[in-house]
């Protein structure tokens, strides 16, 4: 059987990026597909870093055992796998998040991040993530060998997007590319500071066009692009500002693909002036759309194992509705999505 190469864009989303992780896990099932390239954003970066490092290491079982590394940093617990009416009696995933940020400790801590910056801690201030990202194997996670990984961080001066590629990518660019100013510490590389990607690019989508690079881009989205009511209750408000924001970067170079896209169908452009892209999407809107920003900003294991199912799910329909669509065509409508 002939080989599907893709190329993946994370989006970053906190500890929703269990989500991701579920997600690549079951494309790693697959022995006739592989990763040419990824990029990706704050949890999106982390996931992406874990695979490569995994897999420059031994290949598929290599980066299935990083990505459960990383996320057992993360607080995920390996194996919470129950009886079949046990799992019937527990609360869903979008019931334990709506509990989560109604609770006392995550109320005080929104009302502490309003009225504290991150700079306000002076010597006692540290960045939880840096126990986990120092400890990435960056000779691989750096190396030439496929996947090409790019990690997406947002210049806090400029307001300019960049990308970094390459033996650039260290413990700085994981930091950056996950630092949400009311939390973190801007980072600071080369003398330039840096926030969350997720502001310029969640994920960027140009590093996937080089021309050596298959066509078919793959999103994992974890952010909802739609919600069907209008949030009224503050953390409601918050969220959904948090997501419009996250995603309109996504949104406009979807736009762009969209309308480079119609005008090589028209002719307009001929053959090789701008590359054909195939756009897919690995999402689930409704599971997100239950999820609250609570969820993200701390870890609960119940949740993160839950997710990770959610992605495996999720990937395995869009590998059987769509396996055979994989170097022929996008299978997201993108003229009905803007339409």
């Amino acid at each position: 059987m002939d080989k599907k190469l893709i190329n993946l864009a994370l989006q970053g989303g906190g500890a929703h990026g269990a989500f991701t992780w579920g997600v690549l896990d079951r494309l790693l099932d697959e022995e006739a597909l592989e990763v040419s390239a990824i990029s990706g954003t704050s949890a999106g970066a982390l996931n992406g870093a874990a695979f490569k490092a995994g897999w420059v290491s031994d290949g598929r079982e290599g980066a299935r055992e990083n990505l459960n590394w990383l996320w057992a940093k993360m607080g995920a617990v390996e194996d919470m796998r129950m009886p079949a009416w046990m799992m019937g009696m527990m609360p869903g995933a979008g019931a334990v998040s709506a509990a989560m940020e109604y609770s006392l400790p995550v109320t005080m801590s929104g009302a502490v991040t309003r009225a504290f910056s991150p700079y306000s801690y002076g010597p006692f201030y540290t960045n939880p993530l840096l126990k986990i990202v120092e400890n990435f194997s960056y000779d691989k996670v750096c190396a030439e060998d496929a996947p090409r990984l790019n990690v997406c961080a947002t210049n806090v001066c400029t307001g300019k997007i960049r990308i970094f590629r390459g033996e650039a990518i260290g413990a700085g660019a994981l930091l950056a590319s996950a630092c949400l100013p009311t939390l973190f510490q801007a980072v600071e590389i080369d003398g330039e500071h840096y926030w969350d990607g997720g502001y310029t690019g969640n994920p960027a989508l140009y590093p996937l066009f080089d021309a050596d690079l298959p066509s078919d881009i793959v999103i994992v989205n974890i952010n909802p692009l739609e919600r069907p009511d209008v949030p009224r209750q503050p953390q409601e408000i918050q969220n959904r500002i948090n997501e419009i924001s996250f995603n309109s970067s996504l949104l406009r170079e979807l736009r762009a693909i969209d309308f480079v896209q119609r005008l090589l169908k028209a002719g307009t452009l001929g053959e090789g002036v701008m590359k054909r892209i195939h756009v897919h999407m690995i999402a689930d809107d409704p599971l997100m759309a239950e999820m609250s920003v609570a969820s993200k900003m701390m870890p609960n294991p119940y949740v993160l194992s839950r997710l990770k199912e959610a992605g495996r799910i999720a990937a395995d329909k869009f590998l059987e509705a769509h396996w055979n669509d994989l170097g022929q065509r996008s299978t997201v409508d993108l003229g009905e999505m803007f339409n």
